[in-house]
């Protein structure tokens, strides 16, 4: 039998889910418990309900971040993208910041996942990057042209954008150490 929230997953628009979301606070523990489970079709859809409704650092959901990563790596990747959108949300503990940037970079590298799903990967390891600028260097491995030849021309300028901001943090870094 389902759950009054997976009724609402499977048979309500996006605006009656997150309004749903909003007069059910509780809601919120079922929401994020069926997000990390394998329940399909409920677990990518209460995912992307949860992105949907989340502010940064969410509390509701910050205190389960570590299950989020933990169950990331077997997901689709399409419930790979939901959650790891939410997690760009969140603030990481430096205990899963190793764990998500390795399992960031094993989804990046593999070019034959979704663009969307790669992305996202990339743009949270460019978010490690900013934290821990010493990372920089590290990564520039990751815009060899295997890695970008599946995506359009337009995602490619994305790419080279956001690694611009990068490229001068890493600059910015190197002047500081120099003048020490």
């Amino acid at each position: 039998m389902q759950t009054e929230l997976e009724h609402i997953l499977i048979s309500t628009y996006k605006d009656g889910m997150i309004a749903y979301m909003e007069t059910h606070p509780a809601a919120y523990e079922e929401a994020v418990q069926l997000a990390i489970s394998d329940k399909q079709p409920f677990a990518w859809r209460a995912a992307w309900l949860l992105w949907s409704c989340l502010e940064e650092n969410d509390r509701r959901v910050q205190k389960h971040v570590k299950e989020i990563v933990k169950s990331v790596k077997s997901k689709n990747d399409g419930h790979q993208w939901e959650l790891l959108k939410i997690l760009l949300l969140m603030e990481i503990d430096k205990k899963y910041e190793g764990i998500l940037f390795n399992l960031c970079l094993d989804v990046w590298e593999d070019i034959n996942k979704a663009p969307s799903v790669r992305m996202t990967a990339f743009k949270f390891i460019l978010k490690l990057v900013k934290k821990h600028p010493e990372l920089s260097k590290e990564i520039t491995f990751l815009l060899q042209e295997r890695y970008l030849e599946t995506f359009s021309p337009g995602v490619k300028k994305s790419i080279s954008k956001m690694m611009k901001g990068v490229t001068s943090m890493e600059e910015v870094c190197l002047e500081t150490v120099k003048s020490l």
